[in-house]
């Protein structure tokens, strides 16, 4: 069984500073780990139900059997799954100044559970690409790759300060504000970037001058506003309609 020390050691890696100093994050529930383990993720170690092991037991990684009180103890769920892996993180990927296609770029985007959200968003629409400011979400926080639902696994997230990459980003730049031109009048689009700012302040005042195409979601009703994910769904709804 699992040692008190293994837990102790287990749940240090929900906060960020522990993640950094060991270079390792958590993944949690049966179909993300399927999907780890079907990946080139290296994965460190796994923790599982009995009755998980059973079922996996030509799983090439070390697994450790958990009870059920243990796997809550390691959990950042309040419903523990019956797995939770240990995953290396990748080295950081080279920062594609020009990347092919369609990029979202995140504006100080804080919400894990958004975080998470925007990269299951992009993977469905095929975006591959990420841009985040360096205060936005991390994306190895368990609430993050939780909500996600294994798109972290495909879509690259780079984090940099967003003014100097939009200085050297040489095609259209689209800005989710809130007095733009509609939405639902635009043409498809293949190759620009999308910012999207702030849950409540909105994109920064210093990107604004980047923005080369402002865009907006027309309102009827008396909703002050929308959450971040879900503006970015219904944009690239259209944006991405081809």
């Amino acid at each position: 069984m699992v040692s008190k020390r293994e837990v102790k050691y287990i749940q240090s890696l929900s906060q960020k500073k522990h993640r950094v100093q060991e270079c390792l994050f958590i993944v949690e529930g049966e179909k993300a780990v399927e999907e780890l383990l079907l990946s080139n993720w290296k994965v460190r170690r796994i923790y599982a139900s009995s009755e998980w092991m059973h079922t996996h037991d030509q799983v090439s990684v070390p697994v450790e059997e958990a009870g059920e009180e243990q796997l809550q103890q390691m959990s950042g769920l309040q419903s523990a799954r019956s797995v939770l892996a240990l995953v290396e993180m990748p080295d950081p990927c080279e920062l594609p100044a020009q990347p092919k296609g369609f990029t979202l770029v995140l504006d100080t985007v804080q919400d894990p559970g958004n975080m998470g959200t925007l990269l299951r968003i992009a993977d469905w629409f095929g975006i591959r690409q990420i841009i985040a400011g360096e205060h936005a979400a991390d994306l190895y926080n368990p609430k993050v790759i939780q909500s996600s639902m294994g798109s972290f696994l495909r879509v690259q997230v780079s984090y940099t300060p967003l003014k100097n990459w939009l200085e050297q980003y040489q095609s259209p730049i689209w800005g989710a504000v809130l007095d733009g031109p509609s939405v639902y009048e635009q043409a498809s689009v293949e190759q620009a970037a999308l910012i999207i700012g702030n849950e409540g302040h909105g994109i920064h005042p210093e990107l604004l001058p980047f923005i080369t195409q402002p865009i907006s979601i027309p309102r009827i009703g008396r909703a002050e506003s929308l959450n971040a994910a879900v503006a970015t769904g219904i944009l690239l709804s259209y944006l991405k309609r081809h």
